[in-house]
């Protein structure tokens, strides 16, 4: 099937914007967080729309149209792709928020952003008509561009059920707080978001219980089949998806690097020795092979989406199970790439390094953690309930 014009045209348009993205991609590791001049592009080209609902002037697009955006994003700046993917993925939970939430957030700013700290680390008391939130929330990516925040703390659901619930904060109640200090994707500027009792009306608080089984309230408030999907596999969609970026990235760095390489102690071209042939073939195909993994749970996603219903919740664990598999893959074809690259690429100038690097750490999120994930799968296929401890 042929994409949609308005598909075709937000593709054309990211597309057109990631060359200036990649020679900014050094500046934003020293920068420490997006470049402004990126949100702005990105913001231009409507990427940021592509979750949004169509109330808010958002495009609604399926997953499968908008996922392989940030493949393509990844490609061309890692640390750019893994914060503003989380930026725009936000839209869709944001839209499963009371409509009240959603006008305060988008209501005379649809352009407005909002970024996360999702862990339930916040400390939190009772008030009338909400609570009060309290707490430092780390690991928010792109919160310098952000105007509101998703933070998590351990509360209650709908059923009276202890778990994980999520607040919407304006940024008016947080302080950012600059401790985004690392060795990988340096340039998504996760910092540490401090919070000293704010108010959060009950219109802005939901569980993460709710959000995945279609008990939110505001399930239902937009008509896309979009929005039939669950919380969870929407919120993580960009972490693999990254991942493979920067693999696919690799390997034509490694290519092109290798083609020009001859050997210094004896003047051998890199480009005719079998081993580097033969492992830029495998990390080749074991990049594709990631990346169809997660465009058939994408296709999936939409298919479920389809049929208006909330998907089973095995679907969601299948599909984070292959989203933390991807990104191992993806992390094995780089390693094998950069233990073949020479010394050279291991100077901070040369972008192949950054890649290793940041590779890695995609495989670090709790989401994309591979010990965990295959537990929790492995439980599944063996028909063992499910460990709470293991997320």
């Amino acid at each position: 099937m042929l994409p949609s014009p308005a598909v075709s045209e937000f593709k054309a348009r990211l597309r057109a914007v990631l060359a200036p993205i990649a020679e900014r991609a050094r500046s934003a590791e020293e920068l420490r967080q997006v470049p402004t001049e990126n949100i702005q592009l990105l913001r231009n080209a409507t990427f940021f729309r592509a979750l949004q609902p169509a109330a808010y002037g958002g495009l609604e697009l399926t997953v499968s149209d908008y996922a392989d955006s940030i493949v393509e994003l990844a490609s061309a700046c890692a640390s750019t792709a893994w914060a503003c993917a989380l930026l725009a993925n936000h839209a869709h939970g944001v839209a499963l928020f009371s409509r009240e939430a959603q006008e305060e957030v988008w209501g005379e700013d649809p352009d407005m952003l909002v970024s996360s700290s999702v862990a339930p680390l916040g400390k939190w008391e009772a008030a009338e008509g909400g609570i009060r939130l309290s707490g430092r929330f780390s690991w928010s990516s792109g919160c310098d561009h952000a105007g509101w925040a998703v933070l998590g703390y351990m509360g209650k659901n709908s059923l009276g059920q202890p778990g994980p619930c999520f607040a919407l904060v304006p940024r008016r109640d947080f302080e950012i707080f600059d401790d985004w200090d690392t060795a990988a994707l340096r340039g998504t500027g996760s910092k540490t978001l401090v919070v000293d009792g704010a108010f959060v009306p009950d219109h802005r608080s939901e569980s993460l219980f709710a959000l995945n089984f279609g008990l939110s309230r505001g399930f239902r408030s937009n008509p896309a089949k979009l929005f039939y999907l669950p919380f969870s596999p929407i919120f993580s969609l960009g972490f693999a998806a990254v991942a493979v970026g920067i693999a696919r990235r690799a390997c034509d760095v490694f290519a092109a690097k290798t083609a020009e390489r001859v050997r210094a102690y004896t003047g051998a071209k890199a480009a005719e020795s079998i081993p580097a042939q033969v492992r830029l073939a495998e990390s080749t195909n074991q990049t594709t092979c990631a990346l169809e993994l997660l465009r058939l749970d994408w296709r999936e996603m939409d298919a479920r989406a389809a049929e208006e219903k909330v998907p089973p919740a095995e679907d969601v664990l299948r599909w984070r199970t292959h989203q933390a598999y991807a990104a191992k893959l993806a992390i094995e074809a780089v390693d094998r790439l950069m233990a073949a690259a020479g010394g050279s690429a291991w100077f901070h100038k040369h972008e192949l390094q950054r890649l290793f690097r940041d590779v890695h750490i995609t495989g670090a999120h709790a989401q994309t953690d591979w010990d965990i994930a295959a537990q929790t799968f492995g439980r599944h296929l063996l028909g063992l309930p499910a460990d709470a401890k293991l997320y």
